[in-house]
């Protein structure tokens, strides 16, 4: 999100609306034409557009997307997926397919995002607030607490199965049998920090196809440490929250 965030500032921040267009029923009256755009961040896995008086809010799930286009420029995703069109006078941005859209007033912002832990690549990150959060269930299995976006927000699925194969750990392991959760929360900022301005994460430091994760996606390959066949299980709170974990059987226990 940090990348799609400032990708949509760099051409929006300053300009005025020219045209907005929400195709969700909710806001689909809404026109904030002739607003200026302040900014466009991110809040971990959120993406805030702040126009005037309003925050348009949205998060792209699994299946979203924005794109920017010069106007009269073919849109690279069928226009039936498009959810939010917001343009000025040289730019059209589309929202394809997203998971939340909303239109909030500024003074509600917290509405939406005030329940998400530290943002990760945010100004004001707290690795001692994203450790009190982290380790307040000691009984949680570690690669539930990493993805729980109320812990530490922007932290991904391939991220939280890099860092627990880094940490030697299996991600059912109890938080509380997890040794040095600073030093965890450390190399996690480390790893989303280095990739912050690249198209595809590299964690072992190897960019050569199929070297860049040491486990994530890498199911029945061998492992780059010790050659042992990477093994992918399912893991969350219920069944409709599971996520693919990846781990070595033998380096991480």
């Amino acid at each position: 999100m940090f990348r799609t965030a400032r990708a949509l500032n760099e051409v929006l921040a300053g300009e005025v609306l020219e045209r907005s267009d929400f195709r969700v029923p909710e806001f689909a009256t809404v026109d904030l034409s002739g607003q200026r755009i302040d900014e466009v961040v991110s809040v971990g896995k959120h993406i805030l557009h702040r126009i005037g008086e309003v925050t348009v809010h949205s998060h792209l799930k699994m299946e979203g997307s924005w794109h920017r286009y010069l106007p009269a420029t073919a849109w690279r995703r069928p226009a039936w997926q498009a959810r939010a069109i917001l343009a000025t006078a040289g730019w059209v941005t589309v929202g394809f397919q997203l998971g939340i859209l909303e239109v909030l007033p500024r003074e509600r912002e917290s509405e939406a995002i005030g329940y998400l832990g530290p943002d990760i690549l945010g100004p004001a990150w707290d690795p001692d607030e994203a450790a009190r959060r982290l380790t307040a269930d000691p009984a949680r299995p570690i690669g539930l607490a990493l993805l729980d976006q109320r812990v530490i927000a922007g932290l991904g699925n391939d991220y939280r199965n890099e860092l627990c194969f880094l940490r030697g750990v299996l991600p059912t392991r109890p938080v509380g049998e997890v040794g040095d959760i600073p030093g965890l929360i450390a190399l996690a900022h480390r790893l989303i920090y280095a990739n912050r301005d690249r198209a595809e994460r590299v964690t072992t430091g190897d960019t050569r196809p199929g070297k860049t994760a040491w486990v994530a996606r890498r199911d029945r390959k061998p492992c780059l440490r010790c050659g042992t066949r990477i093994l992918r299980g399912r893991l969350g709170e219920t069944v409709l929250t599971e996520r693919d974990v990846y781990f070595c059987p033998r380096c991480q226990t």
